[in-house]
C-alpha cells in the first residue's frame, strides 16, 4: 500500500495524492471515526467540508459507511477491490478501530491489500490507528467510547502497519495540541517510538 497520512485535513501534499489517484478510479470516504459524535448537524457539516475539499482536489469520491459491512467482511473486501483507495477522516481513534474490527477492514488492510498499490489516506485518527498499540491515544481520545452494540470491549491493538506512534497536531493551532505534548511524554516514558506532525504536514510512505 501507499500511505498519505496527514496531521489535519488534506495537508500540503495534495498534488501527490492527485498523482496517485488520477484517472477514472474512485476512492472511498470513511467517516466512522466520528460515529460517537452526538451533534448530528455538526457531524454532517464536518463530513461535507471534508468531502468538498477532496473533490476540489480532483478526487472521485464515494461515501462508504463501515457500519453497513459489520460482520460482512467479504462484501467489504469485494467493494474495496473495485476502488483505488480510502480516505479516512479524523475523530476518535478507538471508535475507528472498533469499526475496522467489526467490518473486517483491519484484516483486509493487513492481509489482502498490504502488498498492493492501494492508497490509504486520511488524517489524525486515520494515521493513529495504524500504530502497533493505541494506549497513548487515551490521553486525547475517550477510550470509553463504545458506540456499537456488537463491540462492548475496547480494542487496544492498532493495525501495526507502521512501527511507531503517529502523533498529529503537534505544536499546532489545534484544540488537542496541548494534550499531544502529554502523549509525547507518555511515549518517552514508555519507550515507544513516535513521530510528530504539525498541522499541514503529511507523512508519505510508499
Amino acid at each position: 500500500m501507499k500511505f498519505y497520512l496527514s496531521s489535519f485535513k488534506l495537508g500540503d501534499r495534495g498534488d501527490l495524492l492527485q498523482q496517485w489517484l488520477r484517472g477514472d478510479g474512485a476512492i472511498a470516504y470513511v467517516s466512522n471515526a466520528l460515529d460517537s459524535w452526538s451533534e448530528e448537524q455538526k457531524k454532517k457539516d464536518y463530513i461535507r467540508s471534508d468531502m468538498n475539499a477532496l473533490r476540489e482536489a480532483g478526487l472521485n469520491l464515494k461515501d462508504l459507511d463501515l457500519k453497513a459491512y459489520f460482520e460482512k467482511p467479504e462484501a467489504l473486501r469485494n467493494k474495496l477491490l473495485e476502488l483505488k483507495g480510502l480516505w479516512i477522516s479524523g475523530g476518535n481513534v478507538f471508535v475507528l478501530r472498533q469499526s475496522m474490527k467489526l467490518s473486517g477492514l483491519d484484516r483486509i488492510l493487513t492481509e489482502d491489500l498490504k502488498d498492493s498499490d492501494f492508497v490509504y489516506g486520511g488524517y489524525s485518527a486515520a494515521g493513529c490507528v495504524l500504530s502497533p498499540r493505541l494506549d497513548a491515544y487515551a490521553i486525547v481520545d475517550d477510550a470509553k467510547d463504545l458506540p456499537y452494540p456488537k463491540q462492548r470491549e475496547q480494542v487496544w491493538e492498532g493495525l501495526g502497519l507502521i512501527d511507531f506512534v503517529f502523533l498529529p497536531h503537534f505544536e499546532s493551532n489545534h484544540p488537542e495540541s496541548a494534550d499531544i505534548e502529554r502523549e509525547v511524554q507518555y511515549c518517552i516514558e514508555h519507550d515507544l517510538p513516535f513521530k510528530t506532525l504539525r498541522d499541514g504536514e503529511v507523512l508519505i510512505i510508499e
